[in-house]
């Protein structure tokens, strides 16, 4: 797939732009010459990527809310886009369970309200929503889930976001089965790696607050088994998905996506960590005690309808993926550019 030739020119609207995945994709779009549009909250954190990446000068930025209906439907009507990745979202498992309510708001009414709008749209536009691997019910076995494995969610993170998956299959049955002009998909990836995220309570991120600070790092679920990927992986997907959804004429494409790394990929948390302490120093230890906020122990996905259908695959195994993340914040600690060292390893990723 030749990326460059395929985005240059296209509208793009981005929600959730000002957080760290969303960032990666406005500046990688903005490379391959697409207009690009932002729709989502101000970044909380200092450092982000976003400023570090100077997107409100590259990109339409609208520092509005998901949660309000007419400010999403005027941005994308007066936009009008020809392809929306839908990312923004409240994404931390453990503040779900401090702000539930918010949590479903945004997650769930956030995405009816960005549907409701393309309903209005006059012209073909392809919709991509972004989920999580975490929209599977969970019974914590080595069986990696398929899209059409059952939805569930223990915590209001994971819940919301399987209902998302609930209001998109249902928009599109309902109002986008005859629409000329909407195509919709789902994507379902997580635990993303790569540098440049500073959101609380991930582990990678933790690393390098705690190292600033010389501290050890608390880990309170080192044997937590995840599919960890680097964040170019699921964006290239994503990509890949919306391209073939705006070029076939065919209805599997407008489903749901898992986009996973290998199976070398899927490590404990603890193996994560002795991964990064080959590459930079760190020290752990182990705060799990009893009586903890519920999270998955071991989750893990199938790419074979990925593979299959978009000839989408990992490129970057379990240790490069962890190289490349770890080496990010060391050079950016170190003095580098943001922007230098985002482009360098989508120019490693790509060539």
């Amino acid at each position: 797939m030749d990326l460059n030739s395929f985005w240059k020119g296209k509208r793009v609207f981005i929600t959730g732009h000002t957080g760290f995945k969303g960032s990666w994709m406005t500046f990688w779009l903005n490379k391959l010459g697409a207009e690009v549009a932002g729709f989502a909250l101000a970044p909380d954190k200092s450092p982000n990527l976003y400023d570090l990446l100077s997107l409100e000068d590259s990109c339409e930025s609208y520092i509005e809310d998901i949660r309000d209906a007419d400010s999403i439907k005027k941005r994308i009507l007066d936009f009008k886009p020809d392809f929306i990745f839908h990312l923004a979202a409240q994404a931390i498992v453990l503040k779900s369970y401090e702000e539930p309510v918010m949590t479903w708001d945004t997650n769930v009414m956030g995405t009816v309200h960005l549907l409701e709008a393309c309903k209005e749209l006059n012209n073909p536009c392809s919709v991509v929503v972004i989920t999580t691997d975490k929209v599977y019910e969970n019974k914590e076995w080595y069986y990696a889930y398929r899209e059409n494995d059952r939805l569930g969610g223990y915590d209001p993170y994971s819940s919301s976001k399987a209902a998302v998956e609930l209001v998109v299959s249902s928009w599109r049955q309902s109002f986008f089965s005859s629409s000329p002009n909407i195509k919709l998909a789902s994507a379902r990836a997580g635990n993303v790696i790569g540098g440049g995220d500073w959101t609380d309570n991930r582990i990678i991120p933790d690393i390098f607050r705690h190292k600033q600070n010389g501290t050890t790092i608390p880990v309170r679920n080192p044997n937590g088994v995840r599919p960890w990927q680097h964040v170019l992986e699921s964006l290239h997907g994503y990509l890949t998905l919306a391209e073939l959804l705006h070029t076939q004429d065919n209805e599997q494409y407008q489903s749901a996506f898992n986009f996973g790394p290998d199976k070398n990929s899927i490590q404990s948390v603890e193996q994560l960590l002795n991964a990064a302490a080959k590459v930079t120093d760190i020290d752990w230890e182990n705060t799990q005690k009893e009586g903890q906020l519920h999270e998955a122990t071991l989750l893990t996905l199938s790419t074979e309808k990925a593979s299959k259908l978009l000839k989408w695959n990992p490129k970057w195994d379990f240790e490069t993926s962890i190289i490349k993340t770890i080496q990010w914040y060391d050079r950016f600690y170190a003095g580098e550019n943001a922007k230098d060292l985002v482009a360098a390893d989508i120019q490693a990723y790509t060539s």
